[in-house]
């Protein structure tokens, strides 16, 4: 296909600022003799707290500071070995170290990709893969492994090591801690989630066996009561909230947070014995999205979309991220206004 001189990309004006300028670019242009793909973009999604990665986890190298880095779409141009040969429907969290994808066209390896799970549109498809795949690493790398990819346990063997176990998730509502919350009950742990009192009916909906409001639900007392305490916390929120849910956990139990390291703010007087923390930023993998697929396909899980915004709305689309208080992702239809 032919493609267009220019394209729209929505651009932050540098490391140091968070404003966003939509503004028109040359498409990008994958590197002869390598795994990257072409890929027509047809709807993509911000990451909470996204635009301040770029000063404080600056890129390994100079690049465009697009945002958006889940992105569904078709394949433009692929290398002549890869699974996913133009016209594939494909979908991924693209890794950091290139732009997002908030722009028409965009790039993707082949390690990154999968395809898209069937029946799903593309404003569907994008709610699911940074927010599953953390999910998945939390669950089946981080928590009983070393952080090892390679050495992940299978969903079988998981399903194993989680049986009987109970995981207290925070911010249960929230993009991540919905998939968290799935995925913990699909391997067979107790699941208790904290959210808003607005969010109870959805956090049990998607497999919480207890939903405590965290506006009203005092941890360390809820801890203390026999048979409250859990083996496993997984933190998506940090800060009071991570600092409150250390009470929670068991001697020997593990204490993971995707926003900040624990032991950061782990309250005086935790007399705790033998807790494992962990704290990890996660990375895109096929192999993993795919399985993830297969569960969507499955009907055993799914994504949730907040809203969908055209490109040119981008100002009121990221307000409404940063309220905190979306229901699932937030969206950018990039097939609007066209």
């Amino acid at each position: 296909m032919t493609l267009p001189k220019t394209i729209r990309a929505l651009t932050q004006q540098s490391a140091q600022s968070t404003t966003l300028t939509l503004t028109t670019t040359p498409p990008p242009t994958p590197t002869p003799n390598s795994d990257e793909h072409l890929i027509k973009i047809k709807a993509c999604s911000p990451c909470a707290g996204e635009l301040l990665w770029p000063k404080n986890f600056p890129p390994p190298t100079e690049r465009m500071l697009i945002p958006c880095p889940d992105m569904a779409g078709i394949v433009v141009s692929a290398p002549a070995d890869s699974p996913f040969q133009p016209g594939a429907e494909v979908y991924t969290r693209t890794n950091y170290i290139r732009p997002g994808n908030a722009r028409d066209y965009s790039i993707a390896v082949t390690d990154e990709l999968a395809t898209m799970p069937k029946g799903m549109s593309f404003v569907q498809a994008v709610s699911v893969p940074l927010s599953a795949m953390t999910a998945w690493q939390i669950l089946l790398v981080h928590v009983f492994g070393d952080g090892v990819d390679e050495e992940a346990m299978g969903i079988e063997e998981a399903k194993r090591a989680w049986r009987g176990k109970r995981i207290l998730v925070t911010a249960a509502s929230g993009g991540v801690g919905m998939w968290v919350v799935q995925l913990a009950r699909i391997l067979g742990a107790e699941v208790i989630g904290t959210c808003g009192s607005g969010n109870v009916g959805l956090v049990r909906g998607l497999g919480a066996g207890e939903v405590l409001d965290y506006r009203s639900v005092d941890l360390r007392e809820w801890a203390g009561r026999d048979g409250n305490s859990v083996d496993v916390v997984v933190d998506c929120v940090g800060r009071q909230s991570l600092a409150d849910a250390w009470w929670t956990v068991k001697d020997g139990g593990v204490v993971l947070s995707i926003y900040q390291p624990p032991t950061g703010v782990c309250p005086a007087g935790f007399e705790g014995s033998g807790v494992k923390d962990v704290f990890f930023i996660m990375q895109p993998v096929s192999r993993q999205l795919e399985e993830v697929t297969k569960l969507v396909e499955a009907g055993l899980c799914r994504g949730m979309v907040d809203s969908v915004w055209p490109l040119e709305q981008f100002e009121e689309a990221f307000k409404r991220l940063d309220g905190g208080h979306a229901k699932g992702k937030i969206v950018f239809d990039l097939e609007l206004n066209q």
